[in-house]
Parts: structure tokens; C-alpha cells; sequence
């Protein structure tokens, strides 16, 4: 197969993958719930999960942080020539920055948590 048809496949396979994934999820949410009425039980009157809200932040400060490596190892490839070191080490440093700030803030976040209880 040509790489150019199969770079063609990637995005569509990923995009129908995706939308089988949530279809069977809420599938088998909804046969989970049937088999609960069925039983006597009543969804409603069991404990809410917790949204979990640390892995959208760890993955965002992560990016911002490669973003920032990006530029800084640009900038360090442009007046000096250390080439592609002054890009992955930027990346590792600010990469591994944005994954430390995240940690400081989820901490943080759980010590007012346990505060209030």
C-alpha cells in the first residue's frame, strides 16, 4: 500500500474508532443501569463518582511546557550550534517543569480538601 493512501486511512480509522468506543461505552452504561433496575436497585441511589480533575491539568501543563521548550530551544539553536540537544533537552526540562507544577497544584488542591473535611 502507498504511504500516501495509508496516511489517507490513519485519521478516518481513528475517527470511526473513536465513535464505536463512546457508542459501546454508553451501551454497556445503559445495560448496566437495566440490569440494576432489574435486581431492585435504583441507579440514582448510588454514591456519584468524584470527577478526577488532575489528568486534564498534568496533560495541559505538559504541553505548555513543551511548548515553552520548543521556543527556548530555538532560541539556544539560533545563537549557539548545538542543533537538536538544544531541542530535547529544552523539552525534557520544561516538559518535566510543567509535570512539577501540575503535582504542586494537585497536592495543594488535596490538602484544602482534606482541610475542609
Amino acid at each position: 500500500m502507498e504511504p500516501e493512501i495509508l496516511a489517507i486511512f490513519i485519521p478516518i480509522i481513528a475517527i470511526i474508532g473513536g465513535i464505536v468506543m463512546v457508542i459501546y461505552l454508553r451501551k454497556y452504561e445503559n445495560d448496566e443501569r437495566m440490569a440494576m433496575i432489574e435486581k431492585g436497585l435504583h441507579p440514582a441511589e448510588l454514591p456519584k463518582r468524584k470527577s478526577n480533575t488532575s489528568g486534564p491539568l498534568r496533560f495541559s501543563l505538559l504541553l505548555i511546557g513543551v511548548g515553552l521548550g520548543f521556543i527556548v530551544g530555538y532560541f539556544i539553536e539560533s545563537n549557539t550550534n548545538m542543533g537538536e540537544l538544544s531541542y530535547f533537552s529544552m523539552l525534557f526540562i520544561f516538559g518535566g517543569l510543567g509535570l512539577g507544577l501540575s503535582y504542586i497544584i494537585e497536592e495543594k488542591k488535596a490538602r484544602e480538601e482534606a482541610m475542609l473535611k
